[in-house]
């Protein structure tokens, strides 16, 4: 199949998860026969003892009811969990979320890709909770299945196992692309793999878009920049890249799929927008990212040294994630098409940085000061002037009040999983790690 053509692929490309349980032809036939009698007696629409009829809504309780008693002793604890009406994990409602009631003329279908991960799962609970249907499609890499558990069960979401790179036949009105590793120790580990991610896997998404008359949202990166001459960096910029260092994989790689979205866009007619997303933190941060976040606050909470890679006198702008959701939403649905700057404008070196958060731990750690990483950044603060004038946006959440929640969140990771050894600057597969439940 030619890629982003519009032609159907022989056969569905992806595979929505299912338990791996399968009931034997014993198990099938005796659950059967149960719920055919059930059925049958309760169908008749007798009265109850009290004198009232049973209703639809009690006869399917009731066969719930049944099936879990005939199938639970067969199943695994969390499938029986899942079963029985109680899920393995928390829900949403036992987390807060409060999913609003659409009419069915104003549900969005919206395709998040990359959405089991860090920032995907924030936008999926912000897109759920206004009521649209959400289909996540996310191939594990860096995402984590425990990041959108707590929707599982939701009659509106649904979570497809499947790699960008192949083609996706579905229908959908938006489609936010996210799917991409994004910290240097995490694509650096496959930079073949980090390109086609960006390349293939966004001429796919730009094929179902132009198929499915979609509107698609880029989030591409401030590293499209590079190590910038200029400062602060406005979207004019054209930025300043090394095509052929360690990072030139995925900076390279998004500054095709941004030439990608105006040509479809130009070409095709398809609705597009690019975000240019600024360093971003808070809960469900991979805490093996290797970034100056995570890595800096699971020193500090371990009593480590907090390593800083060259004397720290580079600058970073951090944003808490919330905001950068909330910009993504409104750069989706507002009427601007061209890149805009998503980030916080306040500037931070990173040895201030690290000094900040061993104050807000309370920590005791040293800082250590490593070679300086290649092609690391010398500065970065973003030009928010476009995202102001054109969306009435900027970011809301103190960098310390965003601080104090991702150290509470990482504090609850250490208490249920251990110890955590923090990624170094060179190129690692990303590890395995008990998230916390209901974070």
């Amino acid at each position: 199949m030619i890629l982003g053509s519009d032609r159907s692929p022989s056969r569905p490309a992806a595979i929505a998860y299912s338990p791996p349980w399968r009931p034997s032809l014993p198990l099938l036939l005796s659950s059967l026969s149960l719920l055919s009698l059930l059925y049958l007696l309760l169908s008749s629409r007798a009265p109850s003892p009290g004198g009232r009829f049973v209703t639809d809504a009690e006869l399917s309780a009731l066969v719930r009811a049944e099936v879990s008693r005939a199938l639970v002793p067969h199943l695994s604890a969390s499938s029986a969990s899942n079963l029985a009406g109680v899920p393995s994990s928390p829900d949403h409602a036992a987390l807060g979320f409060v999913v609003a009631q659409v009419p069915e003329s104003e549900r969005l279908r919206v395709l998040v890709t990359g959405g089991a991960g860090f920032v995907g799962s924030h936008l999926v609970d912000r897109l759920m909770v206004q009521g649209h249907e959400v289909i996540v499609l996310d191939n594990f890499f860096t995402g984590r299945k425990k990041n959108v558990a707590h929707w599982e069960s939701h009659r509106n979401f649904q979570l497809i196992s499947h790699d960008v790179v192949e083609p996706l036949m579905l229908e959908v009105d938006q489609i936010y692309h996210l799917a991409c590793p994004a910290s240097p120790p995490h694509y650096q580990y496959n930079p073949v793999k980090t390109i086609k991610t960006s390349t293939m896997g966004t001429i796919n998404m730009l094929g179902l878009a132009k198929r499915v008359k979609a509107r698609m949202l880029l989030t591409s990166t401030s590293e499209v920049y590079g190590d910038p001459q200029v400062h602060p960096q406005p979207e004019t910029y054209w930025g300043n890249v090394n095509p052929i260092g360690p990072r030139a994989c995925y900076d390279e790689g998004k500054r095709v799929a941004e030439t990608m979205m105006y040509a479809y866009e130009k070409q095709s007619g398809v609705e597009v927008r690019v975000a240019r997303i600024f360093n971003t933190f808070g809960p469900r941060m991979h805490p093996n990212d290797g970034r100056v976040v995570s890595n800096f606050i699971i020193q500090a909470l371990q009593g480590k040294d907090i390593t800083i890679y060259g004397q720290g006198e580079q600058t970073r702008s951090f944003q808490f994630v919330d905001d950068l959701v909330d910009g993504l939403m409104k750069l989706m649905n507002g009427g601007y098409s061209q890149p805009v700057n998503i980030g916080n404008p306040q500037e931070f070196t990173v040895k201030k940085f690290a000094e900040h958060i061993r104050e807000l731990t309370k920590s005791t750690s040293k800082i250590k000061y490593l070679p300086a990483t290649e092609d690391d950044p010398t500065q970065r603060r973003p030009d928010i002037s476009v995202a102001k004038r054109e969306l009435n946006w900027e970011p809301k959440v103190d960098v310390k009040e965003g601080l104090v929640k991702t150290i509470e969140y990482f504090q609850s990771v250490l208490d249920e999983g251990g110890e955590i050894v923090p990624t170094g600057q060179g190129a690692v597969k990303p590890k395995g790690y008990k998230a916390p439940s209901g974070r």
